[in-house]
């Protein structure tokens, strides 16, 4: 089980010829988005931030701070965050399973993703004037069978409140085209402390934590600033 976040790709695919590399509308990047288009997905704020995660191994008694890949550069502000953030008591707590016998037991691994966003990190003065943070988007698990399992969005809320962490808002549940009007006609964030600042974008995952073929998560992103001079 990889400990990165997968590529996240645009809902349509890009005139790589044109500056600016606008997207193409209806030229889905991905057929399946084409295939469940109609379907309501979940739509999350997207936040323009830097990818980070935890991954957390009970049994080894181990916590790994990561960027987005393994050569990725973590701010010196944002690492230091993400370690007060992320202590063994709480993790170990907010994890820990009772069986039928009592037995506690935990997962074999723990990946907790999100992004690291605030001063310094992208625009992130928008969001946090002043430091940065880390705010959740997703959890999987390895469970001690060896199921890799991505959490509901119901179990990341509670994850998020025993961790006393953040989570990007839920914003509601949409079809594509709903998604696309939503982001083109502009929305506030829900997080910046600069209330007039339109958000990055969307992020949708779609139904019931729907695979492809690949195993990997079906989920894409719908950005602004990809409508604004269409």
């Amino acid at each position: 089980m990889s400990s990165y976040y997968q590529k996240i790709n645009t809902l349509y695919k890009r005139d790589m010829t044109k500056p600016k590399k606008p997207i193409i509308l209806g030229e889905y990047s991905e057929s399946e988005f084409e295939v469940l288009k109609d379907l309501k997905w979940e739509a999350t704020e997207k936040i323009d931030g830097t990818n980070m995660s935890c991954c957390f191994h009970p049994g080894l008694r181990m916590i790994e701070i990561r960027g987005k890949t393994e050569n990725a550069s973590i701010p010196t502000h944002l690492h230091k965050r993400m370690e007060e953030l992320f202590q063994f008591d709480s993790l170990y707590k907010a994890f820990e399973v009772q069986t039928e016998t009592g037995e506690i037991v935990y997962p074999e691994k723990v990946e907790i993703f999100g992004e690291g966003y605030g001063l310094k990190i992208q625009k992130g003065g928008n969001y946090i004037k002043d430091h940065c943070d880390f705010i959740l988007f997703d959890v999987r698990i390895l469970t001690s069978a060896g199921e890799s399992l991505w959490l509901t969005r119901e179990a990341c809320e509670d994850i998020a409140k025993k961790l006393n962490l953040k989570i990007v808002p839920l914003i509601g549940y949409m079809t594509i085209k709903e998604a696309e009007d939503f982001v083109k006609a502009g929305f506030k964030s829900l997080i910046a402390e600069n209330k007039d600042y339109i958000a990055e974008g969307l992020v949708l995952k779609a139904p019931c934590g729907l695979l492809n073929r690949r195993g990997k998560r079906i989920i894409t992103k719908i950005k602004y600033c990809d409508y604004k001079d269409l």
